[in-house]
This record gives C-alpha cells, structure tokens and sequence, in this order.
C-alpha cells in the first residue's frame, strides 16, 4: 500500500541469559538470581524440555521464520521493545531478582532482521547498573539502531527516536514505563541522573506533558508512537486507568499508535479513533522455554503485528498479524492449532473493544473493529 506507513511491532525482544550463551560470542553466564546462578541453566532447561540446541548458532538463526514474513511484507520500519541490557559490565543492580544480559559482541543478532528502533524504557535496561545502560546505548549506536525510553539523564530518557520514511513522511517513537512493569522507582532518570524515562503515573497531567513533548516534534506527515511497558506479565484483564490513558494519548497527546508491552501473552487489541491500541503484545523472544507455572497463557505464542497508516491523518487503514511460536530459542511460525487459539483468544478479548480477526489461508490474521 504506498500511500501508507506500515511498521512492524512486536513485544519483549529478550536476548540475554540463555540465548546469549548459544550466540557466537557467549558472555559471562554469572547470575545472581534466587532461582538460577548460571546462564547455562536456562539452555539446560530448555533442552530438557524440547531437545537438544545445536549451539553457536547464526546472529539471524534466533528469529527463524520471523525473517521470512519480514521479507514478504517488507514493513517500512521494525520496531521492539528490547528487554536485555547489552552490556560485560558485571556491576548487577542488587535487591532485583532477575538480570538480563547481552555480550556486546553479539549485537549483529539485532541487526539480522535489521531493526530500526529499540524501546528501552522497561524493567530489564538497567539490570547491570549505569555502566550497563551506558554500554546498552552505546553499542545500539554504533550498530546504527536507533533507541529512546533511556539516557544520561532525563532529557536523553524523554527524546524520542526520529524514523525517516523516504518518500512518505516520518515515524516518531516515544517509549514510556510504568511502576506496574516491575520498573524500580529508583531507575527513574531525572535532570542529572541516568535512567528510563518513567511515568509517574497515568493521570492526566502526564497526559499533558507527554502532549507538550509531542507538539514539540510532530510536524505534518508524522506518525507517533507511543511505545509504553506497562502491567503485570500475567492476566488478561486490562485496568481501566490503562485504557483511559491510552484514550487521552490519542486524543490530547496526539499519539496515533499506542504500542504497549509487557504481558508475556498476547492481550486485547483496540482500535480507537481510527488509531490502534496494543494493551499487550506478549513476549516474541526469551528464553523462558522449560520453566513451568503459566502453561495457561500459553506464553510461548506470539504475534507479528504490522500496522498500516496514513501519513496525512494518521489514521489505521489495514492491521495484519502473523502467529508465531517460540521453541528452540528460536521464532517459528505458529502450527494451524495455535493461530487458531491465537484468533480465539483476540476474538474474546477484543469483544469489549469491538475488534475480532479474521483467521486467513495463510494463517495470519486480519484485524476488523467497528
């Protein structure tokens, strides 16, 4: 469709730990987690849950089929939220259970599927302390991979990333995070202190400033996003104070896409005002494959989202999804069984936003709302 911006979204994008230690250049797999104190660990639990791992494996081998549909539909951008410090520094953020963490050396695995923006603003970024965050911006940097939601301090946190679109307009991403991610308050960056540019809450005086930030940058043909980690990993209902935020960002904030993360299952999608609302993408790459306890959720299944917008009003024209499965620390594109539990599952949480999906031949999914 050239007369519209179409980009690719998907949720937590987790490279550290587990799937460090089969890339090229493994880092050091010292943890310091109640429930796991080597890297090692977690590919042993994946092994003995769905077989052995052949390991190095390629810096693209880790996104399998995804980088198959990414080449068929040739989206105009890709955008994730990056949830992996990507760092060596071993200066761990003490009192947090969990710690992600990326060598440096294996950032070719983000530009694989050549990515063009990184969210930042979550509950992983700063696992490694500020030598961590500072190495994570650094390295997203020189790979050419553009990043917002963190910096040296509140100003670099609060900058959005600027997306060129030749030809057709630009895309600007905002990343936010939220208390109710698991994002300590202490990560907060504030004039002088390095962070993630965290929501203090989602009253309507953060409405109000994220508007002001907005009207600073937008100009005519601009496409923003608002990339947010907000809620609990578990659970599909979605709080009222999420939606009412949502609501406001696009009609006072001017947001036009609202790109929200942090559930590790796929939630309820709204499409409000012509703009697209993701409550929750649910994870697209961990390395979780092996721990048990929410079997429920079926975690392991992800989506694709590709959003197709107009420029000019910024309005959503066609919203695509592709299934997919996770196993062998790798994507896969989802068997008939799972897109159908996948179509299930939208349809049944998208009934009170007025949205359903279409299941097609090919097993993607086509979003409808009123």
């Amino acid at each position: 469709m050239s007369d519209t911006i179409s980009i690719f979204m998907c949720g937590d994008v987790m490279t550290g730990r587990g799937i460090d230690q089969v890339l090229p250049y493994p880092g050091n797999p010292l943890l310091h987690e109640f429930y796991m104190k080597n890297a090692r660990g977690y590919l042993e639990l994946a092994e003995r849950e769905s077989g052995r791992i052949p390991h190095p494996v390629s810096f693209s081998s880790i996104w399998g089929d995804a980088l198959g549909e990414l080449e068929r539909i040739a989206p105009d951008l890709k955008i994730v939220n990056l949830e992996t410090s990507i760092t060596k520094s071993n200066d761990y953020w003490k009192g947090k259970p969990v710690h992600y963490r990326m060598n440096p050396l294996n950032i070719p695995c983000i530009t694989a599927p050549r990515i063009d923006c990184c969210s930042l603003a979550n509950n992983h970024t700063l696992d490694w302390g500020y030598t961590g965050l500072a190495e994570t911006i650094e390295t997203l940097k020189k790979a050419h991979v553009k990043s917002a939601g963190a910096g040296w301090n509140l100003k670099e946190a609060e900058t959005p990333a600027l997306l060129d679109v030749d030809g057709k307009g630009r895309v600007i991403v905002f990343s936010f995070g939220s208390e109710t991610s698991g994002i300590p308050l202490e990560w907060a960056a504030l004039g002088n202190r390095p962070g993630v540019n965290l929501l203090k809450d989602l009253s309507d005086s953060a409405v109000r400033h994220i508007r002001e930030q907005v009207q600073k940058v937008k100009q005519r043909r601009d496409i923003v996003i608002a990339s947010i980690h907000w809620g609990d990993n578990w659970g599909y209902e979605i709080p009222h104070e999420q939606i009412q935020f949502a609501h406001m960002l696009i009609d006072y904030a001017g947001i036009d896409i609202v790109h929200g993360h942090s559930s590790h299952h796929v939630k309820g999608i709204e499409v409000y005002q012509d703009r697209p609302i993701i409550y929750g993408c649910g994870d697209f790459l961990n390395d979780y494959e092996g721990i048990s306890g929410y079997e429920f959720f079926r975690g392991d299944l992800g989506l694709m989202y590709f959003a197709y917008a107009e420029p000019a009003s910024g309005r959503l024209v066609r919203f695509q999804m592709t299934p997919t499965h996770t196993k062998h620390f790798r994507v896969n594109r989802a068997s008939t069984p799972d897109a159908v539990w996948l179509s299930n599952i939208l349809n049944r949480e998208g009934k009170r936003f007025g949205t359903r999906v279409v299941l097609n031949k090919d097993h993607t999914l086509t979003l409808e709302w009123d």
